[in-house]
């Protein structure tokens, strides 16, 4: 990941509680992001060398009050998401290219701080995003950006989402210092993801494998367990992967066939609080209005199956060569003896899009009966 200057915007960061906020003049180095200046771990020839260490932030000496302050989490790939979300701004709004216009607040989540536990065991609904909803109710940041596939299928009172980024690649990645594919790992070999999602699909195809759940931390903390020998494989997201800059260490990215995404996996999602016009019409701007639609229709069929993280539950919309959207959805029992699997065809409209993944959903789940997530 190449260093991320913040030339035109200084950064907050919070500490102690998730919105004890810093905010720091002048130039800035965290831990956590790259610098020219810091080597990367040593990983083999298989997992290329990419640049981890730290995000060097730059902003004016004087002290400004910001035109917009964006809540973020503060993982490397968060980060690359606000600063994608700063950079489309200032593109296309001449003031918030001026000197102090645009804030970065780091807030801790409940998934940051509790990473010793599976994220089906933690349970509940907003784990990456309560407290930066919280944040952004309280008018601490004025917009909040979001992995869409973080975001529970209801939103906080007060607050919309009326803007989705463009979404980058849907597909799941394969990465391994041992094998091609998933196919080609020998029997007994662990698989490393904290998505019960992906472990599903892995058992269902191939039983032989083991699966290790609380495989958690950023991109960089899981490619170390994997370089350590801690597992023989795991599979990331390959939008995370592209928007670091990290697509070196990919050995195969598996189809939507062999893997279903997770619903609204690509995605971002930035959020304002609902009084707030002027935020508003600035997120109306940057809106995709294609993955808005696609990203609606996955998430009327996760919120008809009322999934969480504890069930493994994955569904795509796109559009295919004729404009119209094309619906797939799954759901499956944890261990992956069952699978249920359907798909929609209609108009790239929102109403029908909502519609049939709202009938999607309805449908699986009248096939699930009692039980079926707890396999």
């Amino acid at each position: 990941m190449e260093s991320l200057s913040l030339a035109a915007s200084s950064l907050c960061i919070s500490q102690g509680g998730p919105m004890e906020r810093h905010c720091y003049p002048g130039s800035v180095s965290l831990v956590g992001f790259s610098s020219p200046r810091l080597k990367t771990p040593s990983f083999p020839k298989s997992l290329k060398k990419r640049s981890f260490g730290l995000v060097r932030a730059s902003a004016a000496v004087e002290t400004k009050v910001a035109i917009i302050r964006i809540g973020t989490r503060g993982s490397p790939l968060a980060l690359a998401q606000a600063h994608e979300t700063r950079n489309k701004l200032m593109a296309l709004h001449p003031e918030l290219a001026q000197e102090g216009a645009i804030q970065i607040v780091i807030i801790k989540t409940t998934g940051d701080k509790i990473l010793s536990q599976p994220l089906a065991d933690i349970g509940g609904k907003g784990l990456f995003t309560k407290e930066i909803d919280e944040a952004l109710i309280n008018s601490q940041i004025d917009i909040a950006v979001h992995s869409m596939k973080d975001v529970p299928t209801y939103l906080p009172e007060k607050t919309i989402l009326p803007c989705n980024l463009q979404r980058e690649d849907v597909r799941d990645a394969f990465i391994s210092l041992s094998a091609a594919s998933l196919a080609e790992l020998p029997a007994g070999s662990i698989v490393g993801t904290a998505s019960l999602r992906r472990k599903s699909q892995i058992l269902h195809r191939h039983p032989s494998l083991k699966v290790m759940e609380n495989f958690r931390g950023n991109v960089q903390t899981r490619l170390r367990k994997l370089n350590e020998g801690v597992v023989q494989a795991t599979l990331l997201a390959l939008a995370g992967l592209k928007r670091l800059s990290m697509t070196e260490n990919v050995t195969n990215i598996l189809s939507v066939d062999d893997m279903l995404p997770a619903v609204a996996q690509g995605a971002i999602g930035i959020a304002c609080r609902s009084n707030d016009k002027k935020m508003a019409n600035y997120l109306g701007s940057l809106n995709h209005e294609e993955t808005r639609l696609a990203v609606a229709c996955e998430r009327a069929f996760l919120e008809t199956l009322d999934g969480s993280c504890r069930t493994p539950i994955a569904g795509y919309a796109c559009k295919d060569e004729n404009g119209d959207c094309v619906f797939r959805g799954l759901v499956a029992s944890p261990d992956g003896t069952r699978v249920l699997e359907t798909s929609r065809k209609g108009s790239y409209t929102l109403q029908d899009m909502i519609k049939m993944g709202k009938d999607a959903g309805k449908e699986l789940l009248s096939q699930t009966g009692p039980g079926f997530f707890d396999q």
